[in-house]
């Protein structure tokens, strides 16, 4: 089975935590969001997992380090493609045209998912949907009495289904989906003014192939800098259970309030953490009182009362309370 991972997009809702890194490498719970969901990914594939392919801009060589690292990390050979151009879903994926073949999972790099089922190679295809009460900004889906998708709309404007496709699709024969996004790139066909994926996966479902809607228990949405605090707090809950403090971090006078992700050399002194923080490594926490937030790596924070908030690598915190999004290198004294 191959992971075909989409992320070239250049994150914009979540500036300034995205003007140095792409939004997949922001870390939930520790970890990049893209390596969650490829680990995650991984735990439901029923097989070996050989090759994780991403689609990405041109982030340079570290990332691209970063990501060959993270499909390391599941056994799969890691391979890089590019997106010059944000052309639509389909376009993304052909990107990665010479993997498109065999068994493919694709997931897109904004989503976290939790569930509980594992991948069944006898479908034509299964696509992961999550009910919503607004589907008017997400492809969606119909299905009938069999359980087989009969339709898919891209962002209805009128009401169709409130089934969302959350942006996680098995595909039992890559080539067929290949050919399908081929014929719409080379008659020029879009909607919404994009090449759509599920263009594509209608047509496969017109040829005879029959697709099955996939439920999930939780959808966690990354898009934003609110909705990624939301995730990493839920993420805390579901893996408190693993041992998220590091030995080498060096906790003094405070109190810390599970669950918390404290990483490497993590210093803390005369502070209260938690409930549902990240700290990344080297970071170092004075006098302060954090919930509910993400610090990302080497870090300074003293004299503050942080919530709901987002604080970049080797920013500079001193101050009240406050709600913040704070990017890489930033200093702040309040």
């Amino acid at each position: 089975m191959k992971i075909i991972v989409p992320m070239a997009g250049m994150g914009k809702r979540m500036r300034p935590h995205t003007l140095t890194v792409p939004k997949p490498l922001i870390p939930i719970a520790g970890k990049p969001i893209v390596q969650r969901l490829v680990e995650d990914i991984a735990k439901v594939a029923g097989e070996q997992v050989e090759e994780v392919a991403f689609i990405i801009g041109r982030f340079g060589k570290e990332v691209e380090a970063k990501l060959m690292d993270i499909a390391k990390s599941v056994g799969a050979k890691g391979t890089i493609y590019y997106q010059d151009q944000a052309l639509g879903t389909a376009h993304a994926i052909y990107c990665a045209e010479p993997s498109l073949n065999g068994n493919l999972v694709i997931a897109f790099a904004d989503t976290l998912f939790k569930a509980d089922f594992k991948m069944d190679p006898s479908k034509d295809g299964v696509i992961w949907v999550q009910k919503v009460e607004d589907p008017r900004p997400f492809g969606v889906v119909k299905f009938n009495e069999k359980n087989i998708i009969t339709d898919f709309v891209e962002k209805p404007e009128t009401f169709v289904s409130d089934l969302a496709i959350i942006g996680i699709y098995y595909i039992k024969d890559g080539d067929n989906l290949k050919k399908e996004i081929k014929y719409l790139l080379d008659n020029d066909i879009k909607d919404k003014g994009e090449f759509q994926l599920t263009n594509a996966l209608e047509n496969m479902k017109n040829k005879g192939l029959s697709f099955e809607p996939g439920k999930v228990s939780e959808w966690l949405d990354c898009g934003n800098k609110d909705s990624t605090v939301a995730t990493n707090n839920r993420y805390l809950e579901y893996i408190q259970h693993e041992n998220l403090v590091s030995p080498s971090a060096k906790i003094t006078n405070s109190v810390i309030i599970p669950p918390v992700y404290i990483g490497e050399n993590v210093v803390i002194d005369s502070s209260v953490i938690g409930p549902h923080v990240s700290l990344g490594k080297g970071s170092k926490v004075t006098s302060s009182l954090i919930n509910k937030s993400i610090i990302q790596e080497s870090t300074k924070i003293a004299n503050a009362n942080i919530s709901n908030s987002m604080l970049g690598n080797n920013a500079v915190l001193e101050g009240r309370s406050l709600d913040l999004s704070v990017g890489d290198f930033n200093v702040i004294t309040l």
